[in-house]
Parts: structure tokens; C-alpha cells; sequence
């Protein structure tokens, strides 16, 4: 598994990074099964793990706890907050207040006394972004953080913090995790630009567009709850996506090539990616994305890419995963 220095701070990382997601509640709720996931990641060279306070309530993280027990050392852990913890709306958000809560909560359940990279995981329009990196500094300079980074920030939010870090004297936001797939191509607008011009490390998710290049049946009737709407091919946005994975899927197989491998080597293409996370549920997901970590794209197969897909497009608004408030409420855009 090759390496990179994450948005230059020294730290050598995975090209690939584990997500963690799926693992609890929210997908397998084995958790001898998700340590062994986890270990496995770590033999076959992954030293890059990530996961959220919010993930299945917290569960993500105790199994990311004991399955790095006597090996944490070893391992570049991330982590992050900012989504409800409970009903109070005190717990969440990115408020100094909750932040000194949430990082030792998350310690807490992940058995260890710092955090490698500490994410904001999304913008909160109701807190001053001084406001939080003061907090996020503080962390860093008790050594309970070794770094921070942002997760689905827009291009102009990530100019506003560093601006905010360098006048004020805060450490400033060393990574961004967006959303970046071949049928999510936004960020490569502004936010890919933006990260590279200010040395952020960029790590990014969704690879497989939460299913739609993983090579499974598309069709709505064999998936149920809210998946039933994101793969509902009545929807406009979800017939354009359709037609893409027929082309892409073409593609894959004359260039010999699982669709899976090729949607993740397309991401870790890009010069601004650091790397790239995929969550895997079961061991074997694990072992078949991982059978791809070597696969590397020609130029002919990227131009091919880009005609069915063109860059900086998204062909679902809804998967850039960010709404600005202005944007989703209407009292803020009429008189």
C-alpha cells in the first residue's frame, strides 16, 4: 500500500483509509466480524483509519476502540464531530462548549488519550469560525489533537478559516473530506483547487457513490427504506446516474477492469487526493476493493471518463451532501 504526507504536516498516510461507517448499527452489527475487518485492513497495509462520533451513536468508534487496542501506535486515527449527540441542541454543532465535550467523549470510546485528526464534520452556520478554531487549537496544544481538518466544506468556508486562522493565531485546518466520485465531480470546481492552494491534504469518501458503482442491481424493488428513493430510476437525476453506470460499467470491461476498481483508481487519480476512503460492511467487500489498490488509469480511459461524466459535474445535486442554509430556507433568500 503506497503512502502520502497529509497535507503537510509530516504524517505519512495510506492511499487507501478505512472507513468506518458501516461498522455497528448502521450496517454490521458483528463486532468480533468488525474488529477482524479492521485488522485485516491494517495487515494489508491501510495505517489510516476513519470514523465519526455519529456513526451508529458513538458504536463506530468503541469498535474502532478495541480493534486498535495494542496496535494504535501504529495507526493514523480519525475522527469527528459536529452532528446531534441527543436531544439537546447543546449537544452538537461546532461550539467550543461542545467541542471540549464531544473530543473527550470520542477518547473515551476510542481507548486512547489523542486523536490524530480531529474533523469538523460539517459547517455550523450558528458558530463564529473563530469560535471553533480557537477550540480546535486549545486541543492541539493540550496534545489531545495532533491535527484538524474540516469534512464537506464549501471552497469559500475553507478560505474564511484560514483567513480566520492566520489573523487570529489558530492552528489552521490541515484536511478536507468531501464527497468525490465519478458521478459526483463538484468539488472539482472549487473545493479541489482550494485545498491544493493551501497545502490541505484532501481524503476523500463516497468513491462508490453510496452503491451506484459497486456493480449491484440498481433497481429500487431490491432495496428497501430510504435507499428505495436514492436508487428510484423514476427520478430524473437517478436516470441520468443510471445511464452513466451503463457507460462506465462498458468501459470498466474493456479496459478489464471491475467497475468498483475503476471508480476508486479514477479518485485516487486526482493530483489534490491524499487519500481515499472506502467503508466496507463485510470482510469480503474489504478484500475485493482492495485487490484495486494497485490499478491505475491510462489517459485514454480518464478521457473516456470524462465524456461520459464531465468534470465539475454533479449528476445529482443532492450527493455534493451540503445545502447552504441560505439555499434550503427560504426566509433567508426573500423579504
Amino acid at each position: 500500500m503506497k503512502r502520502r504526507i497529509l497535507g503537510g504536516t509530516g504524517i505519512s498516510v495510506s492511499e487507501y483509509a478505512l472507513g468506518t461507517m458501516m461498522l455497528g448499527a448502521w450496517g454490521n452489527t458483528d463486532h468480533d466480524d468488525c474488529v477482524r475487518i479492521v485488522h485485516h485492513a491494517l495487515d494489508a497495509g491501510i495505517n489510516f483509519v476513519d470514523t465519526a462520533d455519529v456513526y451508529a451513536a458513538g458504536e463506530s468508534e468503541e469498535i474502532v476502540g478495541k480493534a486498535l487496542k495494542g496496535r494504535r501506535d501504529d495507526v493514523v486515527l480519525a475522527t469527528k464531530f459536529f452532528n446531534p449527540m441527543g436531544p439537546d441542541a447543546n449537544h452538537g454543532g461546532n461550539s467550543r462548549r461542545w467541542i471540549t465535550r464531544a473530543v473527550e467523549d470520542s477518547l473515551r470510546r476510542l481507548g486512547t488519550d489523542h486523536i490524530d485528526l480531529y474533523q469538523v464534520h460539517r459547517p455550523d452556520p450558528t458558530t463564529d469560525i473563530d469560535e471553533t478554531l480557537g477550540a480546535l487549537s486549545d486541543l492541539v496544544r493540550s496534545g489531545k489533537v495532533r491535527a484538524v481538518g474540516t469534512s464537506t466544506f464549501p471552497a469559500e468556508q475553507i478560505v474564511e478559516a484560514h483567513w480566520t486562522a492566520e489573523r487570529r493565531g489558530h492552528v489552521r485546518f490541515r484536511s478536507e473530506q468531501p464527497p468525490y466520485s465519478v458521478l459526483a465531480r463538484s468539488v472539482e470546481n472549487a473545493v479541489l483547487p482550494t485545498a491544493q492552494r493551501y497545502g490541505m491534504g484532501v481524503l476523500t469518501w463516497g468513491p462508490l457513490s453510496a452503491g451506484w458503482l459497486s456493480g449491484r442491481d440498481l433497481s429500487a424493488s431490491s432495496r428497501s427504506g430510504l435507499e428505495t428513493q436514492k436508487f428510484d430510476l423514476s427520478v430524473p437525476e437517478n436516470a441520468r446516474k443510471a445511464e452513466a453506470v451503463g457507460a462506465l460499467s462498458k468501459l470498466a470491461a474493456e479496459a478489464g477492469l471491475p467497475l468498483p476498481h475503476l471508480a476508486t483508481a479514477f479518485v485516487r487519480a486526482h493530483p489534490s487526493v491524499t487519500s481515499v476512503i472506502i467503508g466496507p460492511r463485510t470482510l469480503d467487500q474489504l478484500t475485493s476493493l482492495l485487490d484495486g489498490a494497485e490499478v491505475t488509469l491510462s489517459a485514454d480511459v480518464l478521457d473516456r471518463i470524462d465524456a461520459i461524466v464531465p468534470p465539475g459535474t454533479d449528476l445529482n445535486r443532492a450527493d455534493s451532501y451540503y445545502v447552504p442554509p441560505a439555499v434550503a430556507d427560504a426566509s433567508l433568500r426573500r423579504r
